[in-house]
């Protein structure tokens, strides 16, 4: 079938929509007509070259939501009309995967970002030329998307699909660092460095999760002042006066601190505000050196934890957040603004500025 989507080439600087050809399902896979889906920075830097290298030219976009419109012969938990979220994709058989624990997946790194099936195959072409596509088995930057079944998330009808996208990754990956892989408990404290979608998310999942004390950190005012808003019980600046104030707040340094930005110094700062037995769980790597006194930090009963979709499995904690939102304790609404997709430019340049925190595009009416 021919849908519109935005193909993304190194020679560009912005994705830009074409006319592409997009295959039937396969027996394990759906067709999903996309309502919205979220721009991440890991799209940007997809495009870039900045981020893990994926061939182009290639449909990108991660964070998709939208109506099942046709599924494969072997589909049986989902039906056409269904309403779904599109989360990562896995294998479905390696011991991660049987463990509930998708995002850990033995082959992440390729169905994520090798632009293809795992036997290969690319259902997207444009003029018979193969183009690139199944990133993070979706590739949602287009009207319709195929995805693997076992990574659609069933969601009520009655909820706002044009919102939902973003749960798939940034709001998942915030909320999830939170609640399942750092598991914070009630009474504790937790630093938050980085207050763009993934921390905002964790910023809420914090105060969720019933944190005594909350810090964001960010040299965005505005943002801090939304993370005020969201449940954060103090914010700061980043910089050289960051180290002092976290000790100011929590002298006995923080149970949990939690890292968003690939800063070397962010690191550094979050490292030597952890109280003994304190976690830094981080989702990206530092882009440069980084050095910590790992002796020091360890003989406290520290650990650094590396964290991939928040460790979550989707199936249960995007349906929990949707609770949580429908009850008003997890607005992550309020980080999202709309562009039309034929906008599509004009939110791309906004969420790489920063002046966007959660640009969400809405497809056109069928």
């Amino acid at each position: 079938m021919k849908v519109i989507a935005a193909v993304s080439r190194h020679s560009r600087t912005v994705p830009e929509l074409e006319q592409v050809d997009l295959e039937d399902p396969r027996p394990d896979e759906v067709l999903v007509r996309m309502v919205a889906t979220g721009i991440c920075h890991t799209d940007i830097n997809a495009h870039n070259g900045r981020g893990v290298p994926v061939p182009h030219p290639i449909v990108l976009g991660h964070e998709g939501a939208g109506v099942v419109e046709a599924v494969g012969a072997g589909v049986t938990r989902l039906v056409p009309g269904d309403h779904v979220v599109l989360s990562g994709n896995s294998c479905g058989v390696c011991t991660r995967c049987l463990d509930a624990r998708p995002t850990y997946c033995r082959e992440a790194m390729r169905v994520a970002f090798g632009g293809a099936r795992l036997d290969g195959s690319s259902p997207i072409s444009q003029a018979g030329d193969r183009v690139a596509a199944m990133f993070f088995g979706q590739s949602s930057f287009a009207t319709y998307a195929l995805a693997p079944a076992r990574s659609a998330v069933l969601l009520s009808k009655d909820v706002p699909l044009h919102l939902m996208g973003p749960l798939g990754c940034g709001v998942i990956t915030g909320a999830g660092s939170v609640l399942e892989a750092l598991r914070l408990r009630p009474g504790q404290s937790i630093a938050v460095f980085g207050t763009g979608g993934v921390g905002l998310a964790a910023v809420m999942a914090a105060r969720l999760a019933g944190a005594r004390r909350i810090v964001a950190v960010d040299m965005n005012r505005p943002r801090l002042e939304l993370a005020t808003e969201l449940g954060a019980t103090d914010t700061m600046p980043g910089g050289a006066g960051a180290e002092q104030a976290l000790r100011d707040i929590e002298p006995e340094g923080f149970d949990l601190a939690y890292v968003t930005a690939d800063v070397p110094s962010v690191y550094a700062t979050a490292t030597t505000c952890l109280g003994v037995e304190g976690t830094l769980g981080y989702v990206v790597a530092p882009a440069g050196e980084w050095t910590p006194d790992t002796g020091f930090l360890l003989a406290g009963g520290r650990r650094l934890q590396g964290i991939i979709g928040g460790s979550a499995n989707p199936h249960v904690l995007i349906p929990q957040l949707v609770d949580y939102w429908r009850a008003g304790r997890f607005p992550f609404d309020r980080m999202i603004e709309g562009f039309p997709f034929s906008d599509f430019a004009h939110a791309w340049t906004e969420t790489g500025s920063g002046r966007v925190i959660k640009a969400v595009l809405r497809m056109p009416e069928s």
